[in-house]
């Protein structure tokens, strides 16, 4: 039996975040996390061969360094460890017949140089920065502020009052418009294509989901302006600086425990049970989990409506996630060197080949050509690798969930749809062969390997359900005011005193942190 002011279920950067604030302010906090390691999709191992650290899951914090509760826990943070690199060329594609473009964090630069591939285009991508910036305390609120608070809604009614109906109204039009849609009526260039459509993918959405060419102007606007700030030493060293803030608040952080239950008394959040009988106190609750969690395993029935349990049942996980985890002997000899010190770089053969992966890995099937996010840390940070090392970090975003074939006919689908290890492992080397043709040390570098599929992911993380890094799909009917479900508001639940945050919940996934800061501040 233990007393604190508030439990935080889960320690990825939402609990974190919040767990941080509500220490700062004086709350005493404990936070359980049932792996063995903390910070949820936050982890830094040696994975590969000895002197290489690599970033497992997630990596980048360009969502984390714009965030409210980094604005407010950054000296603490900073005073106990944390510490970003960064460059000033943070992403670029590559095409399969070696032509590449960088997008830089210089507007004007970006411009020419898209000007120069196709007359016009760099004069449409400033258009669509300047829509960013004339939009952006309405975009920003929208996708950062709780959305069913008197604050939004004073933010449309100024807007109304200041535009008037019509020209609010008319700013919806391009805000749900279709990345294909808005990269086809205004850039003539297919590098141009290229270069956004793969960041649609960081978002959850694809290139023909409403409400992605917004979300693919708001990405190349942060980029420019925050680049891809990566965490020298790891990105675990963020866990440790949160770690240091919450314990010197007096508050306590535990592995291996793994709540059950929520307990409720006359409707009131009471504590939590963890699966091993231990039963921890307090007056407040914060579960950092999915809906189908919260709802269908923490909740009894009795203490939430059926509606909103059936909701919960039915909420929507989207496409699986593979990464490659690559330790290097020497960098990559890429033809153009400028490409070794971009910190992500897409491989794609343009907007129809990531539409086409997309659409594959919906319908089950493992794409013949999937996009490929190669991250190098050792550009910005050289201690991951022993000396001429390197370290090279690769997404998949495009994979099934289940597996139902293969559209390039020639791996067999296991009978059950699962991940198997044969798999995992061919379907990596299908990956490895398309950066080989454009890196030619590649395979007679490597010095170590680690395949990590959906499959894994799901393990590693039950808020990864089956690989979704995103903790659900986010279209359309499950954002905004609709995540996680369109019978909650804002983090509520139907229990007094506890909360629903993380990426499953407004305003989404990636490592912002922004679901927790609000709760933090609800609390506190």
């Amino acid at each position: 039996m233990s007393a604190h002011d508030v439990i935080v279920v889960g320690s990825g950067i939402n609990s974190l975040v919040c767990a941080g604030v509500l220490a700062k302010r004086g709350k005493k906090v404990l936070v359980l996390e049932r792996e063995a390691v903390l910070g949820g999709c936050i982890r830094s191992e040696a994975l590969t061969a000895p002197g290489y650290l690599h970033d497992t899951l997630s990596a980048a914090h360009p969502l984390f360094v714009t965030s409210p509760g980094y604005a407010e826990l950054k000296d603490g943070l900073h005073a106990n460890g944390l510490d970003y690199c960064n460059n000033d060329t943070p992403t670029g594609v590559l095409l399969p017949d070696g032509r590449s473009l960088i997008l830089r964090r210089d507007r004007a630069a970006n411009i020419a140089a898209m000007n120069a591939l196709a007359s016009g285009d760099g004069d449409s991508y400033a258009e669509a920065m300047a829509f960013i910036e004339q939009n952006a305390p309405f975009i920003f609120a929208m996708l950062g502020s709780e959305l069913w608070s008197k604050d939004i809604a004073k933010t449309v009614a100024g807007r109304v009052w200041k535009q008037g109906a019509h020209e609010t109204l008319a700013f919806f039009g391009p805000a749900m418009q279709s990345g294909r849609a808005w990269l086809e009526a205004r850039f003539k260039s297919e590098l141009v294509h290229a270069l956004l459509a793969p960041w649609i993918l960081h978002t959850g959405l694809g290139p023909e989901s409403a409400m992605s060419a917004l979300m693919a102007q708001v990405i190349a606007f942060s980029i420019e302006a925050v680049g891809v700030p990566l965490v020298k030493g790891g990105n675990a060293r963020t866990v440790d600086a949160f770690r240091a803030i919450i314990e010197a608040g007096g508050g306590r952080l535990e592995t291996g425990a793994d709540v059950a239950e929520v307990l409720v008394q006359n409707g009131r959040a009471r504590g939590v049970r963890t699966s091993d009988g231990r039963i921890f106190e307090a007056a407040q609750v914060v579960c950092n989990v999915t809906p189908t969690q919260l709802y269908g395993r923490l909740l009894a029935p009795a203490h939430a409506p059926e509606p909103l349990r059936r909701q919960a049942a039915e909420y929507r996980y989207g496409k699986g996630n593979m990464q490659i985890h690559l330790a290097l002997s020497e960098p990559p000899q890429w033809a153009d060197p400028a490409l070794r010190e971009i910190i992500y770089l897409h491989l794609t053969a343009g907007l129809d080949g990531v539409s086409r992966a997309v659409n594959e890995a919906e319908r089950g099937l493992l794409p013949a050509e999937g996009t490929i996010c190669v991250s190098q840390p050792t550009a910005l940070d050289p201690s991951r690798a022993p000396a001429g090392g390197w370290v090279m970090w690769i997404q998949l975003p495009e994979c099934p969930r289940e597996i139902r074939g293969d559209a390039a006919g020639e791996i067999a689908a296991p009978a059950d749809g699962r991940w198997t290890e044969e798999v995992r492992e061919r379907y990596a080397d299908r990956i490895l062969a398309r950066i080989a043709r454009h890196v030619p040390n590649l395979m007679s570098s490597i010095v170590g390997r680690k395949v990590i599929s959906p499959g894994d992911l799901a393990s590693m993380n039950i808020n990864l359900v089956g690989g979704d890094p995103y903790s659900g799909e986010c279209s359309l009917s499950q954002y905004l005011f609709w995540r996680p479900l369109a019978g909650a508001k804002n983090h509520a639940t139907p229990v007094k005193g506890l909360y629903h945050i993380g990426a499953s919940t407004h305003p989404g996934p990636g490592l912002g942190g922004v679901s927790g800061f609000h709760v933090a501040n609800a609390l506190a």
